[in-house]
């Protein structure tokens, strides 16, 4: 009876212990989620890197749910990652949805980040996206492309400053830079006494330099002052201007009027340029003047007052009286 009762006990808190052993491993293991209400979310991505099944989902470092299944697209291009969200977290579709890692060499898990939840909220089944989850394999391919490229530069530079030394640091160019210093210091030097000597050009003729500027700003002053008396003697004198010029003006417009009426024949002029006879006459008589001054110039005056004969010549000479 003793016995029985014994393995009663035993077997009794063997049940007790077992239990409780169940519900701590229930309470703090990733399996918990199975216990309470959720709904699922198909996340998109394009890799998940070390990520798991039964990894967290974390929510602003809450834990909101867990991974329950990581399956590959039949194309081969993405991955479909199926969250189980507890019931009572709400996720707004403005959420980002991320593949992080526990410090360094952590484990992976979902983590969400809201922003500013405003805009519908994601429901069950339906697909959101996830960003690309750090890579440390990625990062190390960069580093070393980066490190390469580091090598190429770092052999250039060896390159370059090789040719530096054997084009530009070589003796022949070193003795030209040399002579080109003491040129320029020779210049240098040169160009000194030269601002010496108009230093003391300058003091030297100070006086004369005063004086000429004295003398240009007089005759700057005198020139505004006839500025000033021309300005007052234009100001008084305008309305004698103004008849001047319109007296001018109306002798233009006469003077055009008369050669207006020359070149259309009115008048003594107009009928002299139109008239051919009495164009013809004043030839004549222009002819006849350049004659007598010819017999002047030749015969003189008092021959020619009172010496009536004609003279043997081909020019005509007129007598004391010549014929009308």
């Amino acid at each position: 009876m003793e016995k029985k009762r014994l393995e009663w006990k035993v077997g009794l808190f063997a049940f007790i212990g077992l239990a409780v052993l169940i519900a701590m491993l229930v309470q703090f293991s990733k399996a918990a989620s199975f216990f309470r209400p959720t709904y699922d979310l198909y996340l998109k991505a394009v890799n998940v890197g070390g990520l798991k099944t039964r990894t967290s989902v974390l929510m602003a470092g809450v834990q909101v749910g867990t991974v329950s299944d990581i399956q590959l697209n039949p194309e081969g291009t993405n991955v479909t990652i199926t969250l189980k969200i507890y019931k009572k977290y709400v996720i707004h579709k403005d959420a980002r949805f991320l593949i992080e890692q526990s410090g360094f060499l952590g484990d992976q898990y979902v983590a969400i980040i809201p922003t500013h939840n405003e805009g519908d909220v994601w429901h069950p089944n339906e697909h959101p996206l996830a960003e690309e989850p750090f890579s440390l394999q990625e990062v190390a391919r960069s580093a070393a492309g980066f490190l390469k490229r580091i090598d190429q530069t770092t052999k250039q530079l060896d390159d370059a400053v090789a040719d530096v030394r054997r084009l530009v640091l070589n003796d022949q160019t070193l003795t030209n830079l040399s002579t080109t210093v003491g040129n320029m210091r020779t210049a240098s030097a040169r160009a000194v006494v030269t601002v010496d000597n108009i230093n003391s050009l300058v003091e030297t003729n100070s006086l004369a330099v005063a004086a000429a500027v004295s003398n240009v700003v007089q005759f700057s002053r005198q020139i505004n002052e006839f500025a000033g008396s021309f300005k007052d003697v234009l100001a008084t004198n305008g309305a004698e201007l103004a008849a001047s010029m319109k007296n001018i003006e109306s002798s233009t417009v006469v003077l055009k009027n008369v050669l207006e009426d020359v070149q259309s024949g009115k008048g003594l002029a107009g009928s002299v340029l139109r008239n051919e006879q009495l164009a013809t006459n004043i030839d004549l008589i222009a002819a006849n003047l350049s004659i007598t001054t010819s017999n002047l110039n030749r015969l003189g005056l008092w021959h020619f007052l009172w010496h009536r004969e004609i003279p043997a010549t081909n020019a005509p000479v007129y007598s004391k009286f010549p014929p009308r």
